[in-house]
């Protein structure tokens, strides 16, 4: 095959992965509390793509403790499905799910990017955990490492840095340390942060 015919190959076939991941966009879905694992069990004995971001917590009583994983958003969840209603109507058909995360009546998708990130920092089995949902401060990238290419916003406490990654449409954001991290920032500043960010991360680190 000469090297027009594979890049043309190649090209289709990025075409078509493309057009599929269109096609199937991953959606929000709000369950009933504490009933995160028992739906998305089911969902998965359906045959439906899922993402449950779940962390491992410790409980502690007076004579033991327990390490259990929880839920990181408590009642929600991804589904990656076709746009169609009769798909739709499969998720819904599914006991302890209460319904899409919707805008004016229609499902909203979560950007892909979104997903990818939340899925590459709970792989990483790095200490993450839940945090306020929040809109502004310096949104930077981070350079190599298991965390390359996730964003999210920067924030400083106490010379502690984290980054914040936010799943917009149910308003749920997920923070991790990011001493040991390089960074770059993304964009414009789209809220005030202090204006030597990155030389006082790299002393942190």
């Amino acid at each position: 095959m000469s090297t027009a015919q594979l890049n043309r190959t190649s090209e289709a076939a990025s075409v078509a992965l493309h057009s599929v991941t269109e096609d199937r966009p991953w959606y929000a879905v709000q369950t009933r509390m504490r009933f995160e694992k028992k739906v998305f069990a089911q969902l998965e004995d359906k045959g439906i793509e899922t993402f449950l971001p779940l962390i491992k917590q410790v409980h502690r009583w007076s004579d033991r403790r327990q390490v259990i994983e929880v839920a990181l958003f408590p009642g929600y969840g991804f589904v990656r499905i076709p746009a169609a209603p009769d798909h739709r109507l499969r998720v819904l058909q599914t006991v302890g799910l209460t319904r899409f995360v919707t805008m004016n009546g229609t499902p909203i998708p979560v950007p892909e990017k979104q997903i990818e990130d939340v899925q590459l920092l709970l792989s990483g089995k790095l200490a993450c955990r839940a945090y306020p949902f929040i809109k502004v401060g310096q949104r930077v990238r981070i350079r190599g490492g298991c965390l390359d290419g996730v964003e999210g916003i920067l924030l400083s406490e106490n010379k502690d840095y984290s980054l914040v990654i936010s799943i917009g449409c149910i308003q749920r954001s997920l923070a991790v340390s990011i001493n040991n991290f390089d960074v770059e920032p993304v964009g414009g500043y789209v809220g005030s942060m202090h204006s030597d960010w990155k030389t006082e991360l790299r002393h942190a680190a």
